[in-house]
């Protein structure tokens, strides 16, 4: 069985909260793009994982291993060999590896007929990582809370181009926080995400930027890159370090910015 595990991007992107638990609660709009890992499970005698492609480091078990090993623990499935084929950037914001998992339950549900439900699905998501669920649906929402809760959102960004810079910088969800102080939301993202995507840039923040940009200025250059080659609207996506431009046309030259990061164009399979 074969899926493809795309990206998201995040629209906004406000900390509120320290949770007693260490966590932290968010609001920030998800929106799934046509940039893709590759999951392959097929039948083996024992279970494996391996992985080609953009290199991942290593130190513990991969995501999609954890996957397994949830499912595993509470049902009896059936050996299998998962290979993933990495072309997502990881440290991007990108929510890659949390794709990669949510496919590998959504194949695993399938292929073992557990018949387990959307909700149940996202449970089980939750506990690997803030952004698993939301690729269970993958569908644009407004999440809180961890990053778990949502509401859907009638937003199509079809017509627009999206493009991706991703420079040579890898970023920790835990360094990003390092450099965040939470606060009380002063914007409504639900609000603002209705207005049209020319006015976001005055509104619809992300408020892992202000530290991450003192610490990164490369990151800061090339959001303002972006808006000079005429973005709609530029922001990092998550806790970076990747930066995406929504674009009305459909040529754009982004020669000069080959040098200070790798280019993705998310495009339809």
């Amino acid at each position: 069985m074969l899926s493809f595990a795309n990206a998201k991007i995040n629209l906004g992107l406000l900390v509120t909260e320290k949770r007693d638990d260490g966590y932290h609660n968010i609001e920030t709009v998800f929106y799934p793009i046509k940039l893709y890992d590759v999951v392959e499970i097929t039948a083996s005698d024992s279970f494996s994982f391996r992985s080609d492609g953009l290199f991942i480091p290593q130190g513990g078990a991969n995501l999609c291993e954890k996957a397994w090993q949830l499912l595993s623990a509470d049902f009896e499935l059936n050996p299998v060999r998962i290979h993933l084929l990495k072309n997502i950037p990881i440290g991007a914001g990108l929510g890659g590896g949390s794709s990669d998992a949510a496919h590998v339950l959504i194949l695993l549900n399938q292929l073992n007929g557990l018949n387990l439900t959307t909700a149940q699905l996202e449970d089980y998501a939750a506990k690997l990582g803030a952004d698993c669920p939301f690729f269970i649906e993958n569908t644009p929402a407004f999440a809180s809370g961890t990053g778990t809760t949502f509401a859907p959102i009638a937003l199509d960004l079809s017509k627009y181009r999206i493009i991706i810079i991703k420079p040579d910088i890898h970023i920790s969800t835990a360094e990003a926080y390092q450099h965040i102080t939470p606060q009380i939301p002063t914007i409504d993202i639900q609000r603002v995400i209705r207005l049209p995507i020319q006015e976001w840039k005055y509104h619809l923040t992300n408020d892992f930027e202000l530290g991450l940009f003192r610490e990164y200025p490369l990151i800061e250059k090339i959001k303002h890159k972006l808006y000079e080659k005429g973005a709609l609207y530029a922001s990092m996506s998550g806790s970076g370090s990747a930066v995406f431009g929504i674009f009305e046309h459909e040529e754009i030259d982004l020669t000069d910015l080959q040098e200070i990061g790798n280019i993705y164009y998310p495009v339809e399979l």
